[in-house]
């Protein structure tokens, strides 16, 4: 069974929705039993770093994602979801993540050139940079979905994925059975979905 944690950010109806396009049994949750005899966690989220790292210490499952990520459960973060897997995020100021994957989350403005739209939206073709288990049905070029105006750095080592924005960012990592993908696999059609029946393979 698949956990997609609920701490009142995130996207969580189209996850619903691709998890069970590839017939995974799959429940959204806050209740702590659940995501301890799940499986596999998924930690979605939108909006803005700070807010959803409150709101998740706020409601416990801050450290159940960590006890559990510890414990050897695969766990994906899903764009701010995976922001949040990290050190610390520099979004209206500095907050802590999860400290699950070494890093930090920084704004794109002032790194990529100015001509171009800050959130990037849009269909961008991954860059493989390791061989990973989440992209093993997948290919380098095939193209994903992103929004998101923040990205990670100072993760070299944990890198399995970049997409050029101007710049080469951060679009996916990978810490052992940590993953996180800046893109949203939900919204990324038979690519995503490939990428989702990965993890569930893990």
């Amino acid at each position: 069974m698949i956990a997609i944690i609920d701490y009142g950010v995130g996207n969580l109806f189209s996850l619903y929705s691709s998890f069970g396009a590839i017939g995974e049994e799959v429940v959204i949750t806050a209740d702590v039993d659940e995501i301890r005899a799940a499986d596999r966690i998924i930690l979605p989220g939108v909006g803005a770093f700070g807010d959803a790292a409150e709101k998740l210490k706020a409601s416990g499952m801050d450290k159940i994602v960590i006890e559990e990520a510890k414990a050897g459960k695969p766990l994906m973060g899903i764009c701010l979801g995976m922001q949040l897997l990290f050190d610390k995020g520099f979004e209206y100021g500095e907050h802590e993540g999860l400290g699950l994957i070494p890093g930090n989350v920084v704004p794109m403005q002032g790194v990529i050139d100015e001509s171009l739209k800050i959130p990037h939206i849009g269909w961008n073709p991954l860059i493989m940079k390791k061989e990973s288990p989440l992209f093993k049905y997948i290919n380098d070029g095939d193209c994903v979905y992103f929004v998101h105006s923040y990205y990670a750095t100072d993760c070299d080592d944990s890198v399995i994925a970049t997409a050029e924005y101007d710049k080469e960012l951060t679009a996916a990592v990978a810490n052992g059975n940590v993953f996180g993908c800046q893109f949203h696999p939900e919204k990324s059609g038979e690519v995503g979905l490939k990428i989702l029946k990965a993890f569930c393979e893990l």
